[in-house]
C-alpha cells in the first residue's frame, strides 16, 4: 500500500530522536518561536505539510526566470520520494544527512523522504562546509548536496558516506575529476521545482542521465526535453533544456535553449563552450551573448574577480566561432542560495 502525506514512518528519526506527526508539530512551533534562522523555514514547512490542505506552495529559485510560486500536490511529493527510494535503494533506518535550505524544493523533499521512507536523518544548518562539529566522523548512507558543498567535503564523503546526490547546478569538469577519485557513489541529478526535484540522475562516471521509475521522456521541435511523469503531474512538462535522447529512458544534457547565442547566424550553446574551457580558468566564469552591430550578438566571456590577463592558449580547444570576442571581469557574480550563477542578472550589470 502506497503511503500518503498523512504518514510518518515509525523508523523516522530527526537528530537521533523518534518523532510522529504530533511531536513534529510541537517541534514546528518551537522552531518558529525560538529557533535559529535556518530552523524557522522548517517550522513553517512542517505546519504546511501537516495541515488539512492536499497541496503545498513551492517557491522556484529564479535561476531561469523570475521566482514564482507553484502549487503542488502533497501526494505527488510522496510519489517523488518513493521513486527516489526505489532508484537509490533507500530503506527504513538508513542514515541520512540534511544540509540544504528548506526554503526550496530540494530541502523540503529531504524531509518528505525521511517521513515516508523512515530515514534516520540528521539536520544541520545549510552552509558551504556542512561537515562540522559532532557530525564530522558520523557515517551516512545518503546525502543530498550542491556542488560547492561536495567540493568542500571530499575527505568526509570519501570516509563516511555511501551515496551522495548533487544538484542545484551543474558539476564542473574539475569537480567531477575529484569526485571520481573517492570511494563514495556519486550521482548528479536533473530536475526542477516543476518536476518536484529530480526526475533523473547519472552516476558521474556515466555520460547519460537515467530517468526515475514510471517517468518517460521525449523532445520537442527544439530538441528540448519533454517529461511525462503521471504520478507527479497531470500535464506534460516541457523544458527549455536541449538534450540528446539515448534510448527510451536516458538522455544527455546539451544546454539551455534560452542561453543560445545567435552570432552572425551561427547558433552557439554556452554550456558546450564552457565545458571546453572547464579547468582552464581558475575563477568562476560563463559565456553569454552581447549586442553587436555587425553580428547581432557576439560571444563574450564573463569572469568573476579582479581583472587579469588570460593566456590566449586557453582558447585553443574552441572552434573559430566559439572564441570570445571580449573578456569582461565582474567583482562578484549574482547567484542563488545554492550557488547557481544567475547569468541574466549578472549580465544586465555589464
Amino acid at each position: 500500500m502506497i503511503p500518503t502525506y498523512h504518514n510518518v514512518h515509525n523508523s523516522f528519526k530527526l537528530n537521533g530522536f523518534h518523532f510522529n506527526r504530533e511531536s513534529l508539530l510541537r517541534v514546528a512551533y518551537s522552531f518558529i518561536k525560538e529557533g535559529e534562522d535556518f530552523e524557522k523555514p522548517i517550522g513553517d514547512f512542517l505546519l504546511d505539510w501537516f495541515d488539512d490542505k492536499t497541496y503545498i506552495d513551492l517557491q522556484t529559485s529564479g535561476t531561469t526566470g523570475a521566482p514564482k510560486t507553484i502549487r503542488t500536490s502533497k501526494q505527488a511529493m510522496v510519489e517523488s520520494a518513493i521513486a527516489t527510494a526505489d532508484f537509490f535503494g533507500l530503506k527504513p533506518g538508513n542514515k541520512a544527512l540534511h544540509c540544504l535550505p528548506v526554503k526550496y524544493i530540494a530541502g523540503k523533499l529531504m524531509f518528505v523522504r525521511a517521513f515516508i521512507i523512515g530515514l534516520d536523518m540528521d539536520f544541520v544548518a545549510p552552509s558551504a562546509t556542512p561537515f562540522q562539529g559532532d557530525i564530522v566522523n558520523r557515517k551516512y548512507d545518503f546525502i543530498a548536496m550542491v556542488p560547492l558543498q561536495a567540493k568542500n567535503s571530499l575527505k568526509e564523503l570519501n570516509s563516511n558516506v555511501k551515496k551522495v546526490i548533487i544538484g542545484g547546478s551543474m558539476i564542473s569538469k574539475a569537480l567531477q575529476k575529484d569526485l571520481l577519485k573517492i570511494a563514495t557513489k556519486v550521482y548528479e541529478t536533473y530536475g526542477m521545482t516543476e518536476t518536484i526535484t529530480h526526475i533523473a540522475a547519472r552516476e558521474i562516471k556515466e555520460k547519460s542521465f537515467t530517468v526515475l521509475p514510471e517517468i518517460t521522456i521525449s523532445h520537442d521541435y527544439r530538441n528540448c526535453l519533454v517529461i511525462h511523469a503521471p504520478r507527479i503531474s497531470d500535464d506534460l512538462i516541457v523544458t527549455n533544456d536541449i538534450v540528446e535522447l539515448v534510448g527510451e529512458n536516458q538522455f544527455q544534457f546539451i544546454g539551455r535553449y534560452d542561453n543560445i547565442i545567435n552570432s552572425g547566424g551561427i547558433k552557439l550553446i554556452p554550456e558546450q563552450v564552457e565545458e571546453k574551457l572547464s579547468g582552464k580558468i581558475p575563477s568562476r566564469f560563463f559565456v553569454t551573448g552581447k549586442s553587436d552591430e555587425k553580428l547581432g550578438e557576439k560571444l563574450i566571456l564573463v569572469v568573476e574577480g579582479d581583472k587579469k590577463t588570460i593566456d590566449e592558449s586557453v582558447f585553443d580547444t574552441l572552434d573559430k566561432y566559439e572564441k570570445p570576442k571580449e573578456v569582461i571581469f565582474v567583482p562578484k557574480f549574482k547567484q542563488t542560495e545554492n550557488g547557481k550563477i544567475l547569468r541574466k542578472e549578472t549580465s544586465e550589470s555589464l
